[in-house]
């Protein structure tokens, strides 16, 4: 059984390719990224003109005005190489930003506004990935967005049906942009143009990102956001002062692989070791998939990374977190053995990696999915996982120079006390707002080969999405798509999610006798891996999406 047809379900088929590859969410963009690849160019190039193509067509998901975060594998130094390009609060922020009266505001009343925007990371990501491992020249990677923006692209049903319902009209430049002139979504195979954006990248193309961060675009950004009826506080000197941070990779052995994602301000990656570590002790590869025993194991697995992520996922510079002690092979045990095979632990609680656990308090807060996920691999086997974002669908919903800004700072927790105790992710300024973010990239344990590079979006339920994929690739040796297609479940400490629409609702019933909690609705994940086979490579992209993976 597929899920609904409002999913945008499209059956596809893995793809196989002996040199390189790219999969992203749209198939201009992943073309746009294998042109690259196929005139010589990196790993990196690709992703940059992927990225560039991407924030025109899927313009609800990613873009110049949000962030990312970057894995980076060369393969001639065999290093793995993390960057934090997260969006960051703005100077003038303050920790009761979303509290009026003493109370946390509602997050639809939070996302839509100047606000709910942060200094926007991804346009130096760009520039900084390519001075380090670029070999095309600059301006030729953006030559496929700026002809597509120019000429003109044919809007896709997803598009159409989210530009329907999530509330664009409100803002005028959205409502043009998207909107006919009855307020309707225009249809999808409507040929839009975007000059403002074709203008934008003109800049960034003939002066770097500093045509960004400085001068006209930068005061365009700053006069949207604090000429808004809910003005935020950006200012041109929090754009000029962003600055991408290499980040810590976090890495821990499961079974023959080893696992690496990047460290905080994500917890995505942390979230994911700890899952596949609690995971370990079990032998999935005898685990049925799509049965209740899968799901369960897998789902109480969850529950105690989420957990972990509620009280300590922060940005790292601001909050300590303890990375070591959260992915440390004893921890992870400890807490694997709270598993049960037969029964649910219902809801767990945070572990104690360290002595000041009790200190802080545990956030709930769930992140939105308005994300995207690249993968690539070019001929000499360097490799690209990265996922990157404006937060919800359309971000704050404001538009300048051609493209969304971000609400990402709606990913704080709104309060930033808690029943008394300190909340990590709670809003400062210059600080980066917890993700749960996971590019991963899979190693061969023995010889330290690439294995695979993988993520999703799908806001809080990333870690879920991508530790379904590699349970299914690693344990149960799905080709990639299949992996990729598999019905989606995820525990994020609280009810038991499994996809609607799927064959999971009919082990509903044995899941409650467990003691689950089971909640059946709408998980759109967007998945796009790519793995080593013995010719080469095999990629895919979710079938829930409208993505593709291309290769030669």
């Amino acid at each position: 059984m597929q899920p609904e047809e409002a999913s945008g379900w499209t059956a596809k088929k893995a793809v196989s390719a002996k040199r390189y590859m790219v999969a992203a969410a749209h198939p201009l963009a992943a073309r746009a990224g294998l042109a690259m690849l196929g005139r010589g160019g990196s790993a990196i190039d690709a992703m940059i003109a992927t990225q560039l193509v991407l924030g025109l067509v899927e313009p609800q998901s990613s873009g110049l005005g949000g962030g990312a975060y970057l894995l980076h594998y060369d393969a001639g130094r065999r290093g793995l190489t993390a960057i934090d390009a997260r969006e960051t609060a703005p100077a003038g922020a303050t920790p009761e930003l979303f509290m009026r009266g003493g109370r946390a505001i509602d997050f639809q009343s939070a996302k839509a506004g100047g606000w709910s925007v942060g200094v926007p990371g991804t346009p130096r990501l760009l520039e900084v990935a390519h001075a380090r491992w670029g070999r095309l020249a600059w301006a030729t990677l953006f030559e496929p967005a700026i002809a597509l923006a120019e000429n003109g692209f044919r809007t896709t049903p997803r598009l159409a049906r989210l530009a329907a319902s999530e509330g664009v009209g409100t803002e005028a430049l959205a409502r043009a942009y998207l909107l006919d002139a009855r307020g309707n979504a225009k249809p999808a195979g409507t040929l839009l143009r975007n000059p403002e954006y074709a203008r934008t990248l003109r800049a960034l193309a003939a002066h770097g990102a500093d045509a960004f961060y400085t001068g006209e675009i930068a005061q365009a950004i700053v006069d949207t956001v604090r000429n808004h009826p809910r003005p935020g506080t950006l200012s041109m000197e929090d754009l000029a002062g962003y600055r991408v941070q290499e980040a810590d990779t976090v890495c821990a052995p499961y079974r023959a692989y080893r696992l690496c994602g990047v460290g905080p301000s994500t917890y995505g990656g942390i979230a994911v070791l700890q899952v596949m570590g609690a995971l370990a002790r079990f032998d999935m590869a005898l685990v049925r998939p799509n049965s209740s025993a899968a799901v369960h194991l897998v789902a109480e697995a969850e529950r105690l990374a989420y957990a972990d992520r509620n009280r300590y996922g922060a940005d790292g510079r601001f909050v300590p977190v303890p990375v070591a002690g959260l992915i440390a092979a004893g921890y992870i045990a400890q807490r694997s053995a709270l598993i049960s095979p037969a029964k649910s632990m219902g809801r767990a609680q945070a572990g104690a990696p360290h002595a000041s656990a009790a200190a802080l308090a545990d956030d709930a807060r769930d992140e939105r999915a308005g994300t995207t996920h690249i993968a690539i691999v070019d001929r000499e086997g360097n490799a690209v996982s990265m996922t990157s974002t404006i937060e919800g669908s359309f971000g704050s919903r404001l538009m300048a120079r051609g493209f969304f800004l971000n609400n990402e700072l709606t990913d704080f927790n709104f309060a930033p006390v808690e029943e008394g105790r300190a909340v990590a992710n709670a809003v400062a300024p210059g600080k980066r707002p917890r993700s749960s973010m996971a590019p991963i990239a899979v190693f061969d344990a023995r010889t330290g080969a690439l294995e695979m590079v993988l993520g999703s979006p799908g806001g809080s339920f990333i870690i879920g999405f991508v530790a379904k994929a590699l349970v299914a690739t690693l344990d149960w040796r799905m080709d990639v798509q299949s992996a990729l297609d598999l019905p989606n479940f995820v525990s994020r400490n609280g009810p038991t999610e499994i996809e609607r629409g799927t064959q999971l609702e009919a082990s509903a019933a044995a899941l409650k006798a467990m003691g689950h909690d089971v909640h059946a609705i709408d998980m759109t994940s967007g998945l796009h891996a790519i793995r080593r086979t013995a010719h080469g490579w095999q990629g895919g992209a979710d079938a829930r999406r409208e993505g593709i993976a291309v290769g030669r």
